[in-house]
């Protein structure tokens, strides 16, 4: 059994695949966790019908934390190794000046991806809306054009009550004319997610001459998918067709069960 880790800012989410299984599937197993309640992990290996042996993970929040996650899979008598972005993973070229200095996370999510294509496919964009929002493009080439950052839905809503004097945390309706504060902070949140993805939407299609699929991914999803799907229709009928976002469960697992399923000598 191999253990799969995606360690983010808010959430832990734990998935596992059978190594020994020939017809171990695609996709991983998982469960998610808060990201502070590390006794729900160690809970979660004790409870397991075989011992693990082995842990493959990403972790962006912080050396502690990748440091507790390790001692606690120790205890377990699980040895983890940690995932890093790397220059190319299974065929996936990294664009960034300095590879290593993509998130691991944003890394393994497109590899998650491309876990599910065909080998010819058209350019992608993979959303991600967590503590951050990412924005990644992958082009047919399986070349990473690279990608945005920007805060995440709950992020923003936080800034704006804690940031001012008079702002509540928003609890309003997405309208194109908000006429409270509620609906004005709510809608402004979803209008700026959506407007950063029909704009890498809009530069895949001119970079590569063809539309772009998406993908979403993240916590956030339901509170901005709405104007996300609205404006991406608005736009891409000018083209004649409005792209649907395709939503995932756990692409960082899933990016992480290629990488395991690709190297089973190791991770047997």
């Amino acid at each position: 059994m191999i253990i799969l880790i995606d360690s983010g800012n808010s959430r832990l989410k734990v998935g596992w695949l059978d190594a020994s299984n020939p017809d171990m599937p695609r996709e991983p197993a998982a469960v998610a966790f808060d990201g502070l309640d590390l006794d729900a992990l160690d809970g979660w290996l004790a409870a397991l019908p075989r011992r693990p042996l082995r842990a493959l993970g990403v972790n962006v929040a912080g050396e502690a934390r990748g440091a507790a996650i390790t001692a606690i899979l120790q205890k377990h008598g699980c040895t983890v190794t940690w995932s890093p972005s790397q220059a190319t993973t299974l065929g996936l070229v990294n664009s960034y000046r300095v590879p290593t200095q993509l998130g691991a996370d944003r890394w393994a999510s497109l590899l998650g991806v491309l876990s599910r294509l065909p080998g010819a496919h058209p350019p992608f964009v993979l959303a991600s809306f967590g503590t951050a929002t990412t924005i990644d493009t992958v082009g047919p080439d399986n070349v990473f054009a690279g990608g945005l950052i920007l805060p995440g839905p709950a992020m923003m809503r936080n800034a704006l009550a804690h940031g001012t004097a008079n702002l509540p945390i928003a609890n309003g309706q997405v309208v194109a004319y908000p006429v409270d504060t509620h609906e004005a902070i709510a809608s402004g949140i979803a209008a700026a997610q959506a407007g950063a993805v029909v704009r890498q939407w809009l530069a895949g299609r001119q970079r590569y001459g063809q539309t772009p699929q998406i993908y979403a991914a993240g916590g956030g999803w339901p509170e901005v998918h709405q104007e996300i799907e609205r404006l991406l229709a608005d736009a891409g009928g000018a083209f004649g067709a409005a792209p649907v976002p395709v939503y995932l469960d756990h692409p960082v697992l899933d990016g992480l069960a290629a990488v395991a399923r690709a190297t089973l000598d190791t991770y047997a």
